[in-house]
């Protein structure tokens, strides 16, 4: 009978070798882009050898699709803590949309996800990875404000499309403009896109200043 034991510190030691692998991957992609990087030079800086990259990734690219969806899911469980921090359906909304924007500083969403990725996996396979992420919590806070009637009644996948494009291109703006105040500038932006969203009804009541009489 095979000792537990032996078997349960060999499937760490895989899981330990998977992480690093991962994580030198995920370093040189995001530094020296998808051409730059060579799965032997990542194997070698964490002290494995070639064999044992390709036994869990089968190719640089098995490996980048792995980085690029472990980013992904990092963004969506970023996006999510922000909105969890507010109760209020529509600011969780805008949490979660600037919690997107300012990933955009961040070297790996940047040259990973949003240059890379789309060429080398394909459209498709780019907009599955994202679908499961950041995309999948703005459709589903679009949904409630819809249903709650915060926002005019519409059929929601579309305008999730619509959104999550656009706020990949001011992602990938902020990265590149390398300015402070480029994120400021995205997220007032789409502070005055959302408001569109808003019916009537649901939206904050103006103040009137001056004379009554």
């Amino acid at each position: 009978m095979p000792d537990g034991r032996a078997t349960g510190k060999r499937a760490a030691q895989r899981a330990a070798t998977r992480r690093a692998l991962l994580s030198e991957g995920r370093r040189r992609f995001a530094a020296d882009g998808y051409q730059g990087v060579v799965l032997t030079e990542v194997a070698q800086a964490v002290g494995v050898t070639k064999g044992a990259a390709y036994h869990h990734f089968e190719s640089k690219a098995g490996l980048f699709h792995a980085v690029v969806a472990d980013v992904l899911q990092e963004l969506g469980e970023r996006v999510a803590a922000a909105a969890e921090e507010v109760s209020d359906p529509w600011e969780q909304l805008r949490a979660g949309c600037r919690a997107f924007l300012a990933a955009g500083s961040d070297p790996s969403m940047r040259r990973i996800v949003l240059v890379d990725a789309p060429t080398v996996l394909g459209w498709e396979e780019w907009r599955a990875l994202d679908e499961e992420s950041s995309a999948r919590h703005l459709r589903d806070a679009l949904s409630t404000l819809v249903e709650t009637g915060v926002i005019t009644a519409q059929p929601v996948e579309p305008l999730t499309q619509i959104l999550s494009g656009a706020m990949n291109e001011a992602a990938l703006w902020v990265a590149r403009s390398g300015s402070p105040e480029a994120l400021d500038s995205a997220v007032e932006a789409l502070d005055r896109l959302l408001a569109g969203l808003r019916t009537q009804r649901a939206k904050p009541a103006q103040v009137r200043t001056g004379s009554t009489s």
